[in-house]
């Protein structure tokens, strides 16, 4: 049977989403129902609205959902009604990357993400015969309700405020990922961060956990910078002010930095951070570009450097394992993402959706009226 569940949906590309009553259909074996309480506004729910990355419109987006578990499917093992849940991105689980513990990785992402539909097309959504897009990134989260793959789902402790971890799902795993499954800082390193919306929080307070001694956070808004050194960062670079390779240069004496997170996928930016690394130094992007978007690198004083490009997806995280961790390092005071965030209800999600593309907010956060 169906249930009526209130959605925002994504009608028309680079248009506000439209508050509708949709239907819920039956939910499928290796599926979990959650009422959802809570869900982070990301940058990725932004360009697939804009059509900038594909998923079929009118579509429910969402991909930072958390709630607490209703029904499970007959094959479901890892949750059970009442569990409170956190949700991250879909993975098939049966690939070779997937069976070697990289789900960021999945050969299946992009229909497992992006499709809006199950693996047999079907779709879980629907409004008076008219098919909307369901599951982006395993759990349409921009909904009450929502049918959500067993693989996004990752069980928390009834203690930990929704409101609060939802964001955990996406942006802020993926930039503390990169920093602490992936970079591994030495200690006393100098960590470069570019842009510091929630994916470069996350990297900036990582980099403070893993004890990188000098943490540089980049950015355009002067406020985002002061709330970068709240979190972390040692020193901020206004790029509309200063110009990124010299003043990297300038704050390392001339040696460069060890490790550069850039969330932005601007190619100048790149650049400039490339000229300014270190000796063996990591430049990575986690930042998403439109497809087809390049960038060039000099290569030939470069080359006597060891200098490595690398990109990384989610953190390059197992949500199930890093997630809780996260959630531990906010309790201990060491990881302090509600810095980050501001309310909203269902009907304010375009406001959210403005507020962040301005950068008066970090990380919007939708929280449903129970």
């Amino acid at each position: 049977m169906t249930m009526q569940v209130t959605a925002a949906v994504a009608r028309e590309p680079r248009q506000p989403l439209t508050i509708e009553e949709l239907e819920l259909d039956e939910l499928r074996p290796s599926e979990v129902l959650v009422k959802m309480v809570a869900t982070g506004v990301c940058h990725t729910d932004a360009i697939v609205r804009d059509q900038v990355y594909p998923t079929p419109l009118p579509a429910v987006l969402g991909h930072e959902g958390a709630g607490i578990v209703e029904k499970v499917g007959a094959s479901v093992t890892t949750v059970q009604p009442g569990d409170h849940v956190l949700l991250a991105a879909a993975y098939c689980g049966k690939c070779d990357r997937c069976r070697s513990g990289q789900m960021a990785y999945c050969e299946n992402l992009f229909a497992a993400d992006f499709g809006g539909r199950r693996a047999d097309g079907t779709t879980a959504l629907s409004k008076d015969g008219e098919v909307i897009s369901s599951h982006f990134f395993g759990q349409s989260s921009f909904a009450t309700y929502a049918n959500v793959v067993e693989e996004s789902v990752v069980r928390i402790g009834a203690d930990v405020p929704l409101e609060i971890v939802a964001p955990l799902g996406c942006g802020i795993q993926t930039g503390a990922g990169a920093v602490l499954n992936e970079l591994k800082p030495a200690l006393n390193s100098t960590l470069l961060v570019i842009g510091t919306g929630a994916v470069g929080s996350g990297a900036i307070m990582a980099g403070k956990v893993a004890g990188c001694a000098r943490i540089i956070a980049v950015d355009i808004h002067t406020s985002r910078l002061d709330l970068a050194k709240e979190l972390g960062a040692t020193d901020a670079i206004n790029t509309k002010e200063l110009d990124l390779t010299d003043e990297i240069l300038r704050l390392t004496d001339g040696r460069g930095a060890d490790y550069v997170v850039d969330t932005t996928a601007r190619p100048e930016l790149l650049r400039k951070a490339a000229d300014a690394l270190a000796l063996r130094g990591t430049l990575a992007l986690v930042g998403a570009a439109k497809p087809g978007t390049e960038v060039t690198f000099e290569i030939g004083l470069s080359l006597v450097k060891g200098w490595t490009f690398k990109t990384i997806i989610q953190g390059s995280s197992v949500p199930q394992v890093f997630i809780p961790k996260l959630i531990e390092l906010w309790k201990e005071g060491r990881f302090p993402m509600d810095k980050l965030m501001r309310n909203y209800g269902l009907e304010e999600i375009n406001q959210g959706f403005e507020d962040s593309a301005k950068g008066t907010v970090i990380k919007p956060v939708i929280v449903f009226q129970q």
